[in-house]
């Protein structure tokens, strides 16, 4: 029979796999840590399931206390260097399911509601305090799929906004300097009449 798991879950919309470091963001109830765990390095990914599926793992009451506790490969502090290496990320609770088996699963935020009512405290009151809730408040956001997609359309937008423009100024240019070259043949049928005329005068 497969274990059951606490801390781990998967990102509703992308279905990617994610390992919760904070049930609650201070200040934002609604919100939580996660580490996508797919976007890791495999030695990175190996040390967080060991200590995930590790008795200090289970029995913290967040996983970024045993984080905190732990080490990676490199000897970096575990909670520190995901944090270093941008691997944490901030997302909404309503957008995580939490897995523990094969076979259940439940919102994030609807866990959070069911603790908190079970200790007689409100959802923000789960979040941590001390010195590492200015550090979780400085995550990022995870970017969305959506954003992404955005973000790519602006920018081959503006790639064919540069690339129409330039072929407008061309045009232009060749339409000018034919109006040029138009208007140099006129001046042409001009000119060599009076350097003519100044040139027999000049004879005579």
């Amino acid at each position: 029979m497969a274990q059951s798991l606490k801390h781990v879950g998967r990102h509703v919309a992308s279905r990617k796999k994610v390992a919760v470091a904070y049930r609650v963001v201070p200040g934002e109830p609604e919100n939580c840590l996660v580490v996508p765990t797919e976007s890791l390095e495999a030695a990175h990914h190996d040390s967080l399931m060991k200590l995930i599926e590790s008795n200090a793992g289970q029995n913290a009451e967040e996983l970024a206390d045993a984080m905190n506790r732990s080490m990676l490969p490199d000897g970096m502090n575990m909670l520190k260097g995901f944090h270093k290496y941008g691997k944490i990320y901030k997302m909404k609770t309503s957008e995580i399911q939490m897995t523990p088996d094969n076979k259940s699963s439940v919102m994030l935020d609807e866990l959070n509601r069911l603790i908190a009512d079970a200790k007689g405290i409100t959802v923000a009151d789960l979040a941590i305090s001390g010195p590492e809730a200015t550090t979780v408040a400085e995550v990022k956001s995870m970017p969305t799929a959506a954003t992404t997609t955005t973000a790519a359309t602006a920018a081959n937008e503006t790639v064919l906004d540069d690339t129409t423009l330039a072929t407008q100024y061309r045009s232009q240019a060749d339409a000018l300097y034919k109006e040029a070259k138009r208007l140099r043949e006129q001046a042409e049928e001009l000119v060599p009449t009076k350097r003519k005329t100044k040139a027999s005068a000049k004879e005579t």
